[in-house]
């Protein structure tokens, strides 16, 4: 399994980019962040990643936990997210309901 490391610094995108390559080889990627600016980079990558799965008529899943990851020395405590594809892509109701609504 592939672990990415998210920064508060990281950009969206390219985690999401990440993401779907490594789902693309393996049946689970896990990211990893410490601090809450880093966890917002993360779940941002992986709506963005969804996005990306969805054209390919897939979903995906994720399990939240925590990481000790030593530092310098010092032990820190981050969020793990484990994201794993689930089966074929289908529209949820709320996502049907809000693009009705715009």
């Amino acid at each position: 399994m592939e672990t990415l490391k998210v920064s508060s610094k990281s950009n969206p995108n390219s985690v999401a980019g990440a993401i779907a390559g490594a789902l693309g080889k393996e049946s689970t990627v896990e990211i990893q962040a410490i601090g809450a600016g880093a966890v917002n980079q993360a779940v941002k990558a992986i709506a963005v990643a969804r996005r990306f799965i969805n054209e390919n008529g897939k979903d995906i899943g994720m399990i939240p936990g925590f990481v000790e990851i030593e530092i310098g020395g010092e032990k820190r405590t981050g969020v793990s997210m484990k994201i794993f594809i689930t089966g074929p892509f289908q529209k949820e109701k709320s996502d049907q309901q809000a693009s009705s609504n715009v």
